[in-house]
Order: structure tokens, then sequence, then C-alpha cells
């Protein structure tokens, strides 16, 4: 993405949303209102098809497609952490502010603590679309 185009859409993309060569992601909640170029733009870098989430592989990425009405986000997330690897993460796509289906990010922020995550940083994807990354929390030591 060049240093203007803030819209989080366009051949940078997967470049800002932490994407790298030979990456798996997995790819939730699609539906024709998704943004193409988004997903166009990881399967460009990483060289790999977007996995659906009945996969069984171990995939390094979620991307997660979700609205204002779909099933509880919480749960959605526990689904969503069983097939990451240990160093994986989650992208929570959801509307941006004032389009239809928009997602408060407070809800974000409880659900993502139910499910034991923790948001490290918000950007867009895409025109319409607002981004999440969501990591699981790490544990402060060993456990005894």
């Amino acid at each position: 993405m060049s240093p203007t185009d803030r819209s989080g859409s366009g051949p940078g993309t997967a470049e800002h949303l932490g994407m790298r060569p030979g990456m798996i992601v997995m790819e939730s909640g699609y539906d024709d209102d998704v943004d193409q170029d988004v997903r166009d733009s990881i399967v460009d870098l990483t060289g790999e098809e977007l996995l659906d989430d009945d996969t069984d592989e171990v995939v390094d990425v979620v991307l997660l497609w979700y609205r204002d009405g779909d099933d509880d986000l919480a749960d959605v997330l526990v689904d969503s952490i069983a097939p990451l690897a240990d160093d994986g993460y989650i992208w929570l796509l959801t509307p941006k502010r004032g389009r239809g289906a928009h997602v408060d990010p407070s809800d974000i922020a409880e659900a993502a603590s139910i499910a034991g995550l923790s948001q490290t940083s918000i950007t867009t994807a895409g025109s319409d679309w607002s981004a999440a990354r969501l990591v699981g929390r790490k544990s402060s030591g060993p456990k005894r």
C-alpha cells in the first residue's frame, strides 16, 4: 500500500494485515458482502488459497467476517481459536461505523475477553470493513 493509500484495500492490504508468503489463512463468515479485493490481496501475497472454516489444518491466521446479527460473537471467536497455531491470530472484520450490521467496539472487547483473547490493533480492511487483530492472552508464567 502506498503511503497515501489508507483505504485498506489494494495490493498492500495483505501486508498491512501482517500477512507473509506461505501463511495459511482460514476464512470464516464469508458472504456476498465481503471485500473481494482484501481476499485477493491475501491470496496473492501468501500464495495460498483461503481455507474454509471446516478445515482440519493448523492455520496462521483466521480471517473472520462478522456482522451484527450473526451468531454469538464470543462463541464464534472460541470456535476460531481451535485451528490456530500457537503464534496465530484472528483478524475480526466488521462493517465500519455507519454501515449496516456495524458491531459496537464494546461488544468486540467483551466477546474477545470472554473468548480469552486480547485486541492488539485496529485498522481498515477495504472501504466498508474495520479489522481488529485478536491474539490469545499470554500466561504470566509456567503453570503448576
